[in-house]
């Protein structure tokens, strides 16, 4: 299939040429990995969501216009990056998909069905769903980032310095060896090797008066972390402890290396011989469906997913309770499966219904009819301005034949009269474009009744992603205080216009219940 791809960024958003980066590597990736030919990229670099501002986003529209259309979808990194405003990304979507040209968000990936469609334009009309992935978009750029080998933690391992390097317009760090602190980690690695105890290499480096990487005395976590970090071999390795399901960034020859890799997995290997019980590596933090939503109603911290010994079971607990334990908190542990669950029943039970989503769907078109008005105010007075153009134009004309002014004065001042009039007739074609077909209609009592069963469905069977951005739509926050959840709605929901419930927390959901 022949494919677009289509990235922006704001002039009030991150880094320009790393943000862009990010996004067509993410999007290339998407298109090889999906066998799509990519046969042209738009990119509008530091421009807002307004359409009148994106050069690019208007020619890749009127290209996908054409009878004989260049390609058949547009691939974004997420709708926002398609447009800013709710009502243009939703128009401009039907708008195209007339033709057979799809848009397509790699992150946000709803099937072309009439529900998916639905659930898009449910979503982009609500405010949280655009603040709530911030995070998302930043660290995209910093993986980007540290592919490239630049150092993006605060502090630098013992044995290394952070240096400045010149990367465009900007600089960025980089590791490279401290000569005196460098020795020091080479006769840690090599007094493992040599047979020697973690306490006896302690002993000997307390002793000798060589402080340790904050001016303190050494200990047992701060040589164990030497020991196990594979930054002496020269590679960077980001993004460990991400709670997004992506693999961590891995750039071998990052920077010098203080450690040949075989030294390096030799002392791997002699400490899980000799101190198995003492290798406790890092965990990748899993991710939990209601992380960032849930808090305790005791403590206001949030509630975090944790595993439970062995890795078989997993439940959430109040961030106080895990920070400084028993007695701290009186929230009791979640069985993860079981509150995530009483959650989403709790969506299909009081959101997923035929009333509600009549009521979404008026609201998505009240809200895009008021747009609408703005949109024809705006189409009123074009046709006057274009006219006061023309004669402008017919004026210098005359002037051009009558040989008041000569071709060299005129010129410049056709051109911007032409450029103008140009803009003029594209925003024109925008908006009656845009007023052409701007509702979603529920035709019958079946149809409504086809999309709750869908919306249903989806919760329990699309991609984490998917339903997390989906409870975000309309959780705004759940907070549980002993037996009970309390449940804040984004929106009032009819008939009764509440827009929080409370929620009894059987016995069951407690973990170990």
């Amino acid at each position: 299939m022949k494919v677009a791809i289509y990235a922006r960024v704001s002039s009030e958003r991150q880094d320009t040429d790393l943000s862009i980066s990010a996004q067509l590597k993410a999007l290339r990736e998407y298109a090889a990995r999906n066998r799509y030919h990519v046969v042209r990229e738009f990119i509008d670099a530091a421009e807002s969501g307004r359409t009148a501002a994106r050069p690019a986003f208007r020619e890749m529209v009127a290209m996908a216009r054409r009878p004989q259309k260049p390609f058949d979808m547009i691939l974004v990194w997420k709708y926002s990056r398609f447009a800013r405003s709710r009502e243009d990304s939703i128009v401009y979507k039907t708008m195209l998909r007339k033709n057979s040209v799809q848009v397509i968000s790699i992150t946000e990936p709803f099937e072309d069905t009439p529900t998916g469609r639905l659930l898009e334009a449910m979503i982009e009309s609500l405010d949280e769903f655009y603040s709530a992935n911030l995070g998302e978009e930043v660290t995209r750029g910093m993986r980007e980032s540290a592919s490239r080998g630049f150092y993006l933690s605060s502090r630098a391992p013992y044995g290394y310095r952070k240096v400045k390097v010149r990367d465009g317009d900007k600089e960025r760090p980089r590791l490279e060896p401290e000569p005196n602190q460098a020795q020091v980690v080479v006769s840690i690695f090599n007094g493992v090797l040599q047979g020697k105890g973690l306490k006896e290499i302690i002993k000997e480096l307390n002793r000798s008066g060589i402080a340790g990487p904050r001016g303190k005395s050494w200990g047992k976590t701060t040589i164990h972390k030497i020991l196990t970090n594979e930054a002496y071999t020269g590679t960077l390795i980001w993004g460990r402890a991400s709670k997004r399901d992506l693999k961590p960034v891995r750039v071998k020859n990052a920077w010098i290396a203080i450690l040949d890799k075989e030294t390096f997995d030799k002392v791997q290997a002699q400490l899980r011989d000799r101190a198995p019980a003492q290798l406790n590596p890092r965990r990748v933090a899993s991710r939990y469906l209601l992380s960032g939503l849930a808090r305790c109603g005791y403590c206001g911290k949030a509630l975090i997913g944790q595993e439970a010994k062995g890795g078989q079971f997993n439940y959430y607990v109040c961030g106080t309770l895990l920070k400084k334990g028993s007695g701290s908190c009186q929230t009791r542990y979640l069985n993860t499966e079981k509150f995530e669950g009483l959650v989403i029943n709790k969506i299909k039970e009081h959101i997923l219904t035929e009333e509600n989503l009549r009521e979404l769907v008026r609201l998505v078109n009240e809200e895009m009819d008021n747009v609408a008005g703005d949109y024809r105010e705006e189409l009123g007075v074009i046709p006057d301005e274009i006219a006061g153009i023309n004669n402008r134009l017919e004026r210098l004309y005359d002037a051009l034949e009558t040989g008041k002014l000569r071709l060299e004065d005129l010129a410049p001042r056709i051109q911007q009269l032409r450029h103008r009039q140009e803009q003029l007739q594209a925003r024109k074609w925008e908006l009656e474009t845009l007023l052409s077909d701007r509702r979603v209609e529920l035709a019958s009592l079946e149809t409504v009744t086809r999309y709750v069963e869908d919306l249903r469905n989806l919760l329990g069977q699309s991609s984490l992603t998917e339903r997390k951005s989906f409870v975000r739509s309309f959780i705004k926050e759940v907070k549980v205080t002993g037996g009970e959840v309390l449940l804040t709605y984004t929106m009032p929901l009819p008939p009764d216009g509440i827009s929080e419930e409370r929620v009894g927390v059987l016995s069951s959901v407690h973990y170990g219940g």
